[in-house]
This record gives C-alpha cells, sequence and structure tokens, in this order.
C-alpha cells in the first residue's frame, strides 16, 4: 500500500506566440477548440483500519506549477480541521499527507479531504482537488444475536421439516466482506438431535419425527453464528423450544373401585386402550340427594389442566331411572358419582342400582410410516433386473396407515437422475438404478407418507450397496456385495449367506454318510459271496505272485476233498498232453496238522514238473506255520454284525492281506 507518486497537472500555456506572429484566423480558432483545461488528478487511497505503525504516509502531492520549494500545500475536511480532528496532516513544503492516528471503519468507512497548492505569495497555483481515503475492513468484530434467548413452539409429534421459528445476527464488518458473512449452527440440543439450523438464514426445523411432549417437554438449544463463513470470530445464543400438547394418551383407571364400567373418554382423540370393565360396589342412604357416592380416579399424561387432559365421564347403562350422575373434577380430573333422585322410601331389603361408564377412544393420525428394512443390496446396472423392495409399517390403525406413499427426498432433486421409485403394492414399493453406479454403499433420503386425515410423512435414510452385476441381473459375489454395505448390511442377506454354509455342510455329510453305507453294504455282498471258501478270496485279490495264472495255479477244492487215489493236483496252466505224467500216491491229510505235509508234497511235485512255468507257487499256498498272531480269516465274516470293526491290523500279516485290508478298511 505504497502511496503512489501523483503530480498536479497543470493547465497548457495558450500559444500566444502564435497568435503574436500573425497566424491566420482559422488556426487560432482551430487551436482554441483542441484546448482541455487540465486539472491535477488524485486517485482514491486506500488505508486498512486499526493500522498501527503512526505516523504513516498516505501520499505525496505536487504541483509543477512553480520550481520546487516555491509551492505551499494544505488539506482540510473531516479528519483536518473538522471532526474528528487531528487524522489526517500534511507537510506543507513536500505535500507529503500523513496518517497521525488509528482507523475505525464502523466509524468512518472513508474520508474526503480537499487539497490547495499556493505559492509563497499566498496565491492559488491549482483549482482545489479532491482527496479521498478509503479505510479497509478488518475482521474486529464479532457476530452478535438480536437476542440472547430466543422461545419457540411446535406441537408435538410434528412431522420432520417442521419449522419452529428463525434467530438472527448481525455483524458490523463490512458486509460486502467474508468479515460479515455469517453462518449458524447447533452446538448442543439435549436430548437426541431433533432440530436442525439452517446455516445461512437461521431457521430452525425438526430434523426427524418422535416429538413426544411427555418425554421431553422443552429443549434448549445452544446456537452459534460465526463469520468468515463459519470460520471466524463466533457468538452463542440460547433457543427454547417448547412442545405443545396433543391429545395422544388415553386415561388410565389408577383404582379398580367405584363402578362396574367400560372406561373413560378423554377430552380429545386418544389411541386404542384396554377397556376391560372395571368392578366396584358401595352404599349410600336413601334420601341422601345430592350426596357423592363414590370417585372414579384416572390419570392422564397429557398436558394438565388443559382439554386434552379433562376427563369426561358418562352413565351408559345401569341406571334407567337416572338415580345417579357422574361429573368431573376440575382440579382432579376424577368422576364424581353423585344421587342425582332421591327415592320414595329406595325398602328391607336397601335397593341399589348399578351404573357402567364407557371409554369412547377415538383413533387419531399421530405416527408416521417407519421404513422396513433400512437397508439394501442392487444391482449396479440398469435394466440388469436388480432392484431393492421397500416396505413401511404404521404404529396407527386403519384408516391411518396404509397405503403409503414412498418418493425420493424432493430437496434432493438429483437423485431422480440415478434411482427411481414405483409402487409395487399398498405397503412395499421397488427402488430401482436409472444409470449404471459404481460399486458401494448410497445413503439416499426417502420420504414416506401414510394415508391418515391430516397425512403423516417423515423423512428416513435408506442405505443402499450397489454391487457389480452377474448375468442373472444379482450381485456378481454375494459374499463380496455383503461386506462392501458395511453398516447397510441387511439382516436377510446374512441369514442367507449362514444358512447357504450350514446347508453345503448337511449335504457334505450326508454324501459321506451314503458313501460309507455303499462300502458297507459291498463288503458284505463279497462275504456272502465268498463266504464258503474265504482263502478262495484272498487269491481273487493277491498281486504278489505270478498274475492270473499262479491265481488258478491248483485247484483248492482238492485240498478240502482229495481224490480217492490222492493224485497230485494238476497245474491248469500246464500245456495239455495225451495222458498226465504219472506221479506218487498221496493219502488225504488225516487232519489239520497234516496239511503242512500236503502242501510240501504238492511242492515237490510242482518243482518237479518240466512242462510248467517257473512260476514260484509257493508264495501263493505256502504254509505260514502254527501258532500265528493273526486271528483265523473265518473272523472276518464277523464285519457282517459289526460294521465299525478295525481291519487295519491285517496289514501286518504280509503282503498277501493288505489288499484285503484296503477292501474292508475305512
Amino acid at each position: 500500500m505504497g502511496p503512489p507518486l501523483l503530480l498536479a497537472c497543470l493547465l497548457a500555456p495558450l500559444c500566444a506566440r502564435g497568435a503574436s506572429m500573425g497566424s491566420p484566423p482559422g488556426w487560432r480558432h482551430h487551436e482554441g477548440a483542441r484546448r482541455v483545461k487540465r486539472a491535477w488528478v488524485i486517485p482514491p487511497i486506500s488505508i486498512s483500519e486499526n493500522h498501527k505503525r503512526i505516523p504513516h504516509l498516505l501520499v505525496q502531492i505536487k504541483s509543477d506549477k512553480q520550481q520546487p520549494g516555491g509551492v505551499i500545500y494544505s488539506i482540510k475536511g473531516p479528519g483536518v480541521d473538522e471532526e474528528p480532528l487531528g487524522i489526517f496532516s500534511i507537510d506543507k513544503f513536500s505535500g507529503k499527507v500523513f496518517l497521525n492516528a488509528t482507523l475505525d471503519r464502523e466509524q468512518n468507512d472513508r474520508f474526503r479531504l480537499k487539497a490547495f497548492a499556493l505559492d509563497l505569495g499566498g496565491a492559488t497555483l491549482e483549482d482545489p482537488t479532491d482527496l479521498e481515503i478509503i479505510v479497509v475492513d478488518q475482521n474486529d468484530n464479532r457476530p452478535l444475536f438480536s437476542s440472547d434467548v430466543f422461545t419457540g413452539h411446535i406441537v408435538e409429534g410434528a412431522a420432520p421439516g417442521t419449522c419452529v421459528l428463525t434467530v438472527e445476527a448481525t455483524d458490523a464488518d463490512d458486509p460486502e466482506t467474508d468479515n460479515a458473512a455469517l453462518r449458524f449452527s447447533i452446538l448442543e440440543q439435549g436430548h437426541g438431535d431433533m432440530f436442525r439450523i439452517n446455516a445461512s438464514t437461521g431457521e430452525i426445523c425438526t430434523a426427524r419425527g418422535g416429538l413426544d411432549r411427555e418425554a421431553v417437554g422443552v429443549y434448549n438449544l445452544t446456537l452459534q453464528a460465526a463469520d468468515m463463513s463459519g470460520d471466524g470470530l463466533t457468538t452463542t445464543a440460547t433457543a427454547v423450544i417448547h412442545l405443545d400438547d396433543i391429545n395422544d394418551n388415553a386415561p388410565e383407571f389408577t383404582k379398580e373401585e367405584v363402578l362396574r364400567m367400560a372406561g373413560v373418554r378423554g377430552g380429545g382423540a386418544a389411541p386404542p386402550a384396554d377397556t376391560s370393565p372395571l368392578q366396584f360396589s358401595t352404599e349410600v342412604e336413601e334420601q341422601a340427594g345430592g350426596a357423592e357416592v363414590g370417585r372414579v380416579l384416572v390419570h392422564d399424561k397429557d398436558l394438565a389442566g388443559s382439554p386434552n387432559w379433562a376427563a369426561k365421564f358418562t352413565i351408559l347403562e345401569g341406571d334407567p331411572e337416572g338415580a345417579f350422575a357422574i361429573h368431573t373434577d376440575p382440579h382432579t380430573n376424577d368422576g364424581v358419582l353423585t344421587v342425582a333422585k332421591v327415592g320414595g322410601g329406595r325398602a328391607d331389603p336397601p335397593l341399589s342400582a348399578t351404573g357402567t361408564l364407557s371409554i369412547e377412544i377415538v383413533e387419531v393420525n399421530d405416527h408416521a410410516p417407519q421404513l422396513l428394512p433400512p437397508s439394501g443390496a442392487v444391482c449396479g446396472r440398469p435394466g440388469r433386473g436388480g432392484a431393492v423392495l421397500l416396505g413401511a409399517s404404521d404404529r396407527d390403525r386403519p384408516p391411518h396407515g396404509a397405503p403409503f406413499h414412498f418418493q425420493l427426498s424432493p430437496r434432493h432433486p438429483q437423485l431422480a437422475r440415478n434411482w427411481s421409485i414405483t409402487r409395487f403394492n399398498v405397503t412395499h414399493a421397488v427402488l430401482a438404478v436409472l444409470a449404471e453406479l459404481p460399486a458401494g454403499p448410497y445413503s439416499l433420503p426417502l420420504v414416506l407418507r401414510d394415508s391418515g386425515t391430516p397425512p403423516r410423512e417423515q423423512q428416513q435414510l435408506l442405505n443402499v450397496s450397489v454391487c457389480p452385476c452377474g448375468r442373472d441381473g444379482l450381485c456378481e459375489d454375494g459374499v463380496l456385495a455383503a461386506t462392501s454395505a458395511g453398516v447397510g448390511v441387511a439382516l436377510e442377506a446374512l441369514v442367507v449367506i449362514v444358512s447357504s454354509g450350514i446347508l453345503l455342510l448337511l449335504l457334505a455329510l450326508l454324501g459321506a454318510a451314503q458313501v460309507r453305507s455303499r462300502r458297507r453294504e459291498h463288503r458284505r455282498a463279497l462275504l456272502q459271496r465268498w463266504g464258503d471258501d474265504v482263502r478262495d478270496s484272498v487269491l481273487n485279490y493277491d498281486e504278489q505272485g505270478g498274475g492270473e495264472e499262479d491265481q488258478d495255479a491248483y485247484d483248492l477244492s482238492q485240498l478240502r476233498h482229495p481224490p480217492p487215489h490222492c493224485r497230485p493236483p494238476l497245474r491248469r496252466d500246464a500245456p495239455l498232453r495225451s495222458s498226465p505224467a504219472p506221479g506218487p500216491l498221496r493219502r488225504p491229510p488225516r487232519g489239520p496238522s497234516d496239511i503242512e505235509d500236503f502242501i510240501n508234497e504238492g511242492l515237490e511235485a510242482a518243482d518237479g514238473d518240466p512242462s510248467v512255468p517257473p512260476y514260484d507257487t509257493a508264495l501263493i499256498y505256502d504254509y505260514e506255520g502254527s501258532g500265528s498272531a493273526g486271528s483265523a480269516l473265518s473272523s472276518i465274516v464277523s464285519s457282517l454284525t459289526d460294521g465299525d470293526q478295525d481291519y487295519d491290523y491285517l496289514r501286518e500279516w504280509g503282503p498277501r492281506f493288505r489288499r484285503l485290508a484296503d477292501l474292508y478298511g475305512p
């Protein structure tokens, strides 16, 4: 903000010399038309308020009418020789103008001075010129609320968006700058975030439904106003919001006494309540006209003393002659039963009468519909079949509930470019995408309205998880979609995932049980097929010898039933001959202990036969000796009655039994 060097402009000298030299009159007239009177002009000077470096040079003015030192400068006006005095001064020889005091823009936002140039004799050299000094604003003033306490009223149960009051604040700084740009906010409101404030206008409205005077009757809001668009100096005030009562509570009996009655009607409408009759009895003397018989004690949560609180009692039945009357005590709200008609003498035994009171309950629309469920998942590409089914419920009874009306919040018109809501039935609607959206969570403000009189509506947030689209129009990966939804994952989606895992586990267990059952049936069939000779099954599954030819090397039936002549058994793999070679005759074994000798003789016969392949058949039928640790093979048959028997011990008997262990093992 350094002061520019301003030169005072001088009037151009007349061309008198040309006129004295006898210039043509036309030329002189042309020159006179072109002359323009010039004056010294000083542009406006800006200086910030609260400037601390005093004195401060603002500007230097000069006139070129005289040589330096031959001009005397002066200034006049507010701040010099008018109030406020002494703010500005000028060096009369140099023309430097100084600031001598701190400026306050809120008191004077500009100064208009006159500057003069005189010669040493006091004659005027220049016409006076304007010198304007503009005071630049600083943010040195806090906002001020128009009141320390603002008071408002709103009925309980008001719909979201219902405005209560508007607060006002001002700022003394320059309104054309951010120094006076105010923003409002609520610092604290005590019982939940029930109210919101418009940051620009200061209008306070309800943020959600559920205002209940019987729960909280007064809200005390701490308000803040801040300049610099919310980032500067601040101030606070209080807004006291009173909830006005509506008749949303039915009267309740506090004692089971006095009459057999069906209820009490309150001063206005109320939700349905239990109307079970209450029984009581009392006595009154005859001829006691106007006497109080008893009281019906009731309690109403509505505002005491208001029309919503005052109960109205009526005798409907049981007193055809009108002998009794009932009225309301205005102080206690009790029903006072009195004798209205004196009897003629009312006898032995004494006469009695029974009265009946009833509650007349009128349903009112005091609840807005609620969104169910508050979250869902949808395919992020339009036209692929992905949609979210929305539902709602209402605590009111017909006709103040369905059909419900769903719509995107009109306060956010941009939502209509990407989303649409169409009616499905009286309680549900369908949300679908109109444009391809990236995967991720979205929060959509919806407005739900019922069909009551008058209708109730409120704005609610729907958390939608947009997922990649599969070929069938559903989420490409259900588990990924569920995890990406965050707080918006629906409980139904989680139940489906868990149920699917349990179902797969049950199917796997069922399959394993079926496989085990088939294996048991297969083992039983094999044992029944080969039950006559278990040793045959050993031969059929042995792979340790010489192949299929070794399996049929001997006819084992001869071991059990030897031929009468006791000839050596024939090898089935031996070449055909016209007659078998003669061999030594053997006697059949007399007992199990002679089997070893019988086998040895057969071995010698096989070794001595030059017409058979050189296979070591002794590996298949060799005798293992007596006293074997293994149990008899006949014990295998017992597996038909013991399905869980362990056959791993067969592997310890040698390579011949390993295949058997594999067959019957788990």
